[in-house]
């Protein structure tokens, strides 16, 4: 509804013809007529008499300015300041370093802000050394893939001692709220399947790999960033022409199906045998991968899908190094000669026993020789240590030298009952 007195020269008005006109002039006669002159939208012109009955089917669009700013307030700086927020990172390109409670260092800003975010999406192995902080570039990276609006949903998969450690980190340093998958929480799902519940989550390895209705509930999800830590586990071994794939490993490849941006996190990703590696390189790209892996022992490049840092080239942002030097040397130092008696006494044992060991088979041999290697190494340790070993040594030997006599005389028992009755002595007893 509309007064006639609001009517005026550049005002829009609804109710004169079947679109909105723009009022050209205007003309009283007397106190209750209004004569309108006024133009549509392909600039025809119409004049209409409006009378006080008609306020009632009228309806005034604007008032003499077309900005007329009479929202609400609140409501204009709420909109603005999403629209600020959504383009922050723009002109801020360490947002998430700034809106965290961190001091990151120079080797996780490169990693994140020069080597991750620039793949997209990510298929990475980010294997730095222990230290280096692999838990913040991880927050980081969370943090900048949301302020772009690229990522909704996050399963952080890791061993079972270190669920809380992360849920702990990524809340206290980045504000980030992970809900942790324990066995209660999965069983009283509503609807079922609680990874299509939960957007940020963080689950254990065992408890997935292990578990073959939780992996098929996990299979028909999908996610904007998985990332895996401890990823070394999800590990995969060649024998021979036969690839021997692990539980883990199988796992590592449902996650790598079902998620977008891939991120697995280890310190050791190589563990000395070129095809291993090259299968656990397969869970980020498995064409590539996996074929080489099979074809022969060449090395192949990764330097674009995974990072290495040691820690000599850990830096501080004033260029001193992150962690002390590391100097090996040898100490010698005399043995006293309770001490020499003890190492030759050892030594000669741990000789005679590989002369021993000689006589087996190759799988068992390689087994003997590396326990009594580390009699050695606990002789260098300390006395208490060699005697503590040796004193546990003993021990087995003589429970199982037990186990071996009695198992003895009851064969010599058994023997000696079966000589001396027939079976007519022992009346049978049948079962129903």
């Amino acid at each position: 509804m509309a007064q006639l007195e609001k009517i005026t020269v550049g005002c829009g008005i609804v109710g004169l013809s079947p679109e909105p006109v723009s009022v050209v002039a205007v003309k009283w006669h007397g106190l209750a007529v209004l004569e309108v002159t006024f133009k549509n939208s392909r600039g025809l012109l119409g004049s209409q008499l409006l009378y006080r009955e008609d306020e009632e089917s009228l309806e005034v669009l604007d008032s003499n300015l077309p900005w007329s700013f009479d929202a609400d307030a609140n409501s204009l700086r709420l909109a603005s300041e999403a629209y600020r927020i959504n383009l922050a990172h723009l002109f801020d390109p360490y947002l998430a370093v700034h809106t965290s409670d961190i001091e990151p260092l120079p080797h996780q800003i490169s990693a994140v802000y020069q080597e991750m975010l620039g793949r997209l999406p990510l298929r990475y192995i980010l294997a730095d050394d222990p230290g280096a902080g692999k838990t913040i570039m991880t927050g980081l990276f969370l943090k900048e893939l949301m302020v772009r609006g690229d990522l909704k949903r996050c399963l952080i998969v890791s061993p079972g001692n270190l669920a809380e450690q992360w849920q702990d980190e990524l809340y206290r340093k980045f504000n980030l709220r992970f809900e942790i998958l324990t066995n209660d929480r999965i069983e009283s799902s509503v609807s079922g399947n609680i990874f299509e519940e939960i957007n940020f989550g963080i689950a254990r390895l065992d408890k997935l790999s292990r578990n073959e209705e939780i992996q098929a509930k996990l299979r028909v999800t999908d996610w904007d960033l998985i990332v895996c830590d401890e990823a070394h586990k999800m590990s995969a071994t060649i024998w021979g022409s036969e690839v021997r794939y692990t539980k883990r490993f199988q796992l590592g490849r449902l996650l790598s199906d079902i998620t977008r941006h891939f991120l697995l996190l280890t310190a050791t990703p190589h563990n000395g045998k070129e095809e291993d590696f090259q299968l656990f390189m397969s869970l980020i790209d498995q064409d590539r991968f996996e074929g080489a892996a099979r074809t022969g022992h060449q090395a192949v490049e990764v330097s674009d899908v995974m990072r290495r840092m040691v820690k000599e080239d850990l830096l501080k942002f004033d260029g001193t190094p992150l962690f002390p030097e590391r100097l090996a040397y040898t100490v010698n130092y005399d043995l006293s000669p309770r001490e020499a008696r003890l190492y030759a006494a050892v030594t000669n044992y741990v000789q005679d026993e590989f002369n021993r060991a000689d006589q087996l088979n190759k799988e068992r041999k390689n087994t003997v020789g590396f326990a009594l290697t580390i009699l050695q190494r606990r002789l260098a340790s300390s006395p208490e240590a060699i005697y503590q070993s040796l004193r546990r040594r003993r021990e087995r030997l003589e429970n199982r030298l037990a186990e071996e006599k009695l198992g003895q005389r009851a064969a010599e028992y058994a023997h000696h009952i079966s000589d001396d009755y027939d079976e007519d002595d022992f009346p049978s007893v049948e079962l129903e």
